[in-house]
């Protein structure tokens, strides 16, 4: 019997109109029913990830939500943080000097706000803001304060080009960030400790939960590491193919309510 369920938010529990659907919304709060604890675990930041948080009443005692992927875990009941994983001045300011080296746009985030030192923001970077729902920022290198925490840093591009500033990233970088594609545009770095899968596994052994009582859904890079730790991973049909991979189910896309046909398969059931 599954206890805990983690769900990727964008292309896994949302739908391609950034929705939830009353079928998903149905399948999680019957889970819920059960005693069943449903995390939302995302790239995201998390202003914006607790609408969905609201909606799907996942705010009660012993309630998380997992944001920046895995760099920030916050108790939704208290609304205190559990971890916080974070990068500073010097990390940024390497990042940026490569973003020039490579011509990427780079986007950054502290607990509140998105920000960009690109003068001519990029327009996924204008989306990723609307999408949140996070105010966007412009600041010069000169202006950002030497004791800046931030959460994540993202480099921005069209996919093909994403694809090419991956294959150009210095090797040493792998031991300083944990690096990852969250979506076609997007290419992120993190604390190095700062995964999903580790983030799940911290609430399994805080809720007294086995890693076999876990289920993982998900869709893209970001997910891989909590599809691995988890006692049941399960891929959405629009998935990357690597996830598939090591994936121990495929459910329906994120537009055919594949979330809710996983909770009823291998839950409900």
């Amino acid at each position: 019997m599954y206890k805990l369920i983690a769900i990727d938010l964008d292309g896994t529990l949302l739908n391609d109109e950034h929705e939830i659907t009353p079928e998903v919304q149905s399948a999680v709060l019957e889970a819920r029913a059960k005693g069943i604890k449903i995390v939302l675990c995302s790239g995201r930041p998390i202003g914006g990830i607790l609408r969905f948080v609201e909606e799907l009443g996942l705010n009660q005692e012993d309630d998380y939500v997992v944001s920046f992927n895995g760099a920030y875990i916050l108790n939704t009941y208290t609304n205190e943080p559990v971890q916080k994983l974070s990068l500073g001045y010097e990390d940024l300011k390497r990042l940026y000097q490569l973003s020039i080296d490579l011509d990427a746009s780079m986007q950054y985030f502290d607990l509140e706000k998105i920000y960009t030192l690109n003068k001519d923001i990029h327009r996924h970077t204008v989306f990723d803001s609307y999408l949140t729902q996070v105010s966007l920022h412009y600041r010069t290198l000169e202006e950002i304060p030497k004791d800046v925490r931030l959460q994540k840093v993202m480099f921005v591009d069209e996919p093909d080009r994403i694809i090419e500033i991956i294959h150009n990233i210095p090797t040493y970088l792998k031991e300083l960030y944990m690096m990852q594609r969250s979506a076609p545009f997007f290419y992120e770095f993190v604390h190095p400790n700062a995964t999903k899968g580790k983030a799940i596994q911290f609430l399994a052994k805080r809720l007294g939960i086995q890693r076999s009582e876990v289920m993982c859904i998900g869709d893209q890079g970001n997910d891989v590491t909590m599809i691995q730790f988890a006692g049941c991973g399960v891929a959405m049909e629009n998935a990357i193919p690597e996830l598939k991979k090591i994936a121990n189910f495929q459910t329906l896309s994120n537009n055919s309510n594949g979330v809710a046909h996983a909770i009823r398969e291998f839950v409900l059931k």
